[in-house]
């Protein structure tokens, strides 16, 4: 039988999703507790690779077991994990139904704040320029679709293409900050986090759209650093279309 997890976490203390030898993720929390409630070896498949510090609102991974989880699963596995890692629910599934190929769209939000504030320095990043919110939205308007999104790819990811569909993709203005929503079919390995330090170097007058627009179409790199901190970033939803019915969104 294969099973869905629907999670979140924050991922201040972790390495990302997937393991890795010399570091902790967040997958090999799981792997290790769910492998001590089930009394086997529970390997586990994720919806897809997150960065060093990035969080997730809501996150899902499946594994397969021929042992039916006992009725209070959630609230045994959740007593095991640690504090920064929350299971919300577990919903059997179609044994050939994917956490990572058959995932429909992603949606990400990076969360800025203007003024410092200790208590959400470790979810959002301080920016303290005045910033065009409008000549960012109409830039990254213009690259809604599908695109060869190679200009903000990390060097040195091995994926076998750099299209990606682009769905929507804003920004919006919160009581102290800004939060930039993005969403597409798939991403490339720091996409997000590069496309938002574009637009806002684009926002502070730092950049020219058309620059960045050039750069996106003739799949030619910017030639300015891009980052933003990890800390702001956080996976936000998981669309499965009908595949999952179980899930309130």
């Amino acid at each position: 039988m294969r099973y869905f997890l629907q999670l979140s976490y924050n991922g201040k203390n972790y390495c990302g999703w997937q393991r890795q030898e010399n570091a902790i993720s967040v997958q090999e929390i799981l792997e290790t507790n769910l492998s001590k409630l089930f009394a086997r070896t529970i390997a586990i498949t994720g919806c897809g690779r997150t960065d060093t510090g990035v969080h997730a609102k809501e996150y899902f991974a499946h594994f397969d077991t021929d042992v039916i989880p006992m009725s209070d699963f959630v609230y045994r596995i959740n007593s095991m994990l640690p504090n920064d890692i929350a299971i919300q629910q577990i919903i059997e599934v179609s044994p050939d139904l994917h956490a990572r190929f058959d995932a429909i769209s992603r949606t990400y939000k990076y969360f800025i704040h203007f003024q410092k504030n200790p208590f959400i320095e470790d979810q959002s990043f301080c920016w303290n320029k005045e910033i065009d919110v409008e000549k960012m939205n109409n830039c990254i308007r213009k690259l809604i679709g599908e695109h060869n999104f190679s200009t903000f790819e990390k060097k040195g990811s091995d994926n076998k293409t750099s299209n990606c569909i682009l769905y929507e993709a804003y920004w919006q203005s919160t009581d102290n900050g800004l939060v930039f929503t993005i969403k597409a079919n798939r991403f490339l390995r720091n996409m997000v986090r590069r496309i938002t330090a574009a637009l806002l170097l684009l926002g502070t007058n730092q950049m020219q759209a058309a620059t960045l627009i050039e750069a996106v179409l003739q799949q030619k790199p910017l030639d300015v650093k891009l980052a933003v901190p990890a800390k702001g970033l956080f996976l936000w939803n998981i669309d499965y279309g009908q595949a999952i019915q179980a899930i309130n969104k």
